[in-house]
């Protein structure tokens, strides 16, 4: 923050710049200017936006998304944002259909702060059009008391098969998610296109759910979990870290048949209003003090590799908690790829799945 700032107000300086001040009198770039962001909710650092707005001058009007397809129907309606947050399969379609512009990163000086391992991910491999915000992966959270290892690394995603933890797991209520853990147990790709195999996918996932009595949740898996109510359950790894927070008893697990390995990232609408601010505003988010603010209140993985390592080294708060750091080396880990055709299939059959599921009760 302070690198940006300090740079900001050189400029200004030397351009003989007037008007407003900011703390100490010192002119502030941004003065008067407005940022519109587009984020998920309870995303942000208790500090992440006052901050910025207090070294910059600028306001930051913030709206909140539920779904990529929910921030996506806006924007491709022509709403105009300075940043959004998708997540990376989103970015790929939006990157195809020519909703955002590419960065200047002349103006992104924090880049050489950011880990490689969620640099160049295949849906911007040059990262030409986003800059992570957070990352991880997607895996089982288990109660230690309740689950073995031995069971876990012999079954994987089957576990949820497995009728001795009937009744006792949760299934997240994400088409994606779901059809990810049941391709991965059979083997196959999460990015697979070929319909035998999302039919197979689709038939694991009815035997689970009409043998297994799972209950299907949201972001209820979170207080649950650390509360110990189930066995075991999917779930995003900077949620587990969370529940294993709070919960001694709490394990988090990634099948060696691989899994997601999810990124959201910011980037810059085509029809941004201020596209200057945008690129201030994303440097600022990518360097030390921000990052820290922002992992350590939200709990995801933070791409900025020294609070990454800060957080989870000795005396952080996420010392000894796997789920922090995101699982890097696995060749059948995955980042999921945009595919309309194959997104309705499994949207679909998702549906059905839950159909399936009612019916048991």
């Amino acid at each position: 923050m302070k690198k940006l700032l300090a740079s900001a107000l050189v400029g200004a300086l030397a351009l003989g710049m007037t008007g407003c001040s900011g703390s100490g009198g010192q002119e502030r770039e941004f003065e008067g200017q407005e940022l519109h962001l587009y984020n998920w909710g309870e995303y942000m650092g208790e500090n992440l936006i006052s901050d910025f707005e207090e070294q910059t001058g600028a306001t930051v009007n913030v709206d909140y998304f539920e779904s990529n397809e929910q921030m996506y129907i806006k924007v491709a309606n022509g709403e105009s944002f300075d940043v959004l947050v998708p997540s990376d399969y989103m970015i790929e379609r939006l990157i195809q259909e020519d909703l955002l512009q590419p960065l200047d990163k002349d103006k992104l000086t924090n880049l050489d702060q950011l880990s490689d391992g969620v640099m160049g991910l295949d849906y911007d491999p040059n990262n030409d059009y986003s800059i992570p915000y957070f990352w991880g992966t997607v895996g089982i959270v288990y109660d230690k008391t309740k689950v073995s290892e031995e069971d876990l690394e012999k079954e994987g995603y089957n576990i949820f098969l497995d009728t001795k933890y009937k009744g006792d797991i949760y299934l997240y209520d994400s088409e994606r998610d779901s059809f990810m853990m049941a391709l991965k147990a059979l083997g196959y790709s999460m990015n697979t296109t070929n319909q035998d195999e999302l039919n197979k996918a689709y038939d694991w996932l009815v035997q689970c759910v009409e043998t297994m009595e799972p209950e299907i949740v949201t972001d209820e898996i979170i207080d649950n979990m650390a509360q110990g109510r189930k066995a075991l359950g999917l779930i995003y790894s900077g949620d587990a870290a969370y529940v294993m927070s709070e919960n001694e008893d709490m394990g988090f697990y990634m099948p060696e048949t691989g899994t997601n390995l999810w990124s959201d990232a910011m980037v810059i609408p085509k029809n941004a209003e201020n596209p200057e601010l945008a690129h201030a505003f994303i440097d600022y988010v990518c360097n030390y003090d921000a990052a820290m603010d922002n992992s350590s209140y939200v709990g995801y993985t933070s791409p900025n590799e020294e609070v990454m390592n800060e957080l989870s080294g000795e005396g952080g708060d996420f010392e000894g908690i796997n789920a922090y750091i995101p699982r890097t080396g696995n060749d059948k880990d995955e980042v999921f790829k945009y595919d309309e055709q194959t997104r309705t299939i499994i949207a679909e059959l998702f549906s059905k799945v839950k159909v399936a599921a009612s019916n048991v009760q």
